[in-house]
């Protein structure tokens, strides 16, 4: 896949404005009720990033940044400041922030995911591109280490286990992540206000399926 393993500038990414989107199906029937169906099983998020250029420096960064992607030809990471790891804001992320599988003695390979709870329902969220070296990991209450008992493909957001874990445990995991996007324009188009300051108004960038 066309995918470069690098983070858009944070501190540009910083102020962007985004979000989860989805694509609900609506159908009002002639008695005034709704038939609603979605063909995607998973958001999809979109961010702007023009919002956050201050200086110069920071068009220059994003050009550079856009010119080596080939712009939308090759996707990279972002950091979503609304939703960048697996515990509440306010808290760093502990190993058993999530719960990511229920072992079975024979599967060794599990997806990272997050999960978002609202009363009784829930929506797990794979996790494909984990920060490197933040993944902790538990299995069934005890934290396990990377390199003792597990390894971590930080490109695609699988743990392998050294040996799988028991029927029944709850296996868990807390970490940073980021989103993976791509450009969502041919064209960057850029204005000089003054000597000291630019302004890109608009700096689209979509997630991408990986």
């Amino acid at each position: 896949m066309n995918f470069h393993e690098v983070r858009f500038p944070a501190d540009l990414s910083l102020g962007s404005v985004g979000g989860p989107e989805r694509r609900t199906e609506i159908v009002t029937l002639n008695s005034g009720f709704e038939e609603r169906n979605s063909p995607w099983e998973h958001s999809r998020r979109r961010y702007d990033a023009g919002v956050a250029m201050r200086s110069l420096d920071d068009l220059d960064q994003v050009l550079a940044f856009y010119e080596a992607r080939r712009g939308p030809l090759y996707g990279f990471r972002w950091k979503d400041w609304s939703d960048f790891k697996t515990s509440v804001p306010s808290q760093e992320p502990v190993y058993d922030d999530q719960e990511i599988g229920v072992g079975d003695s024979l599967t060794s390979d599990f997806q990272l995911c997050k999960n978002y709870i609202s009363g009784s329902a829930t929506y797990c969220r794979a996790v494909s591109k984990p920060v490197l070296h933040t993944v902790l990991v538990g299995i069934e209450g005890g934290e396990v280490f990377e390199g003792e008992h597990f390894d971590c493909d930080y490109t695609t957001g699988i743990l392998t286990f050294y040996e799988a874990p028991p029927e029944a445990a709850r296996v868990t995991a807390g970490y940073y992540f980021d989103v993976p996007v791509r450009f969502d324009s041919d064209r960057l188009e850029m204005s000089v206000a003054s000597f000291r300051a630019g302004e890109i108004p608009n700096v689209p960038v979509v997630e991408v399926r990986v």
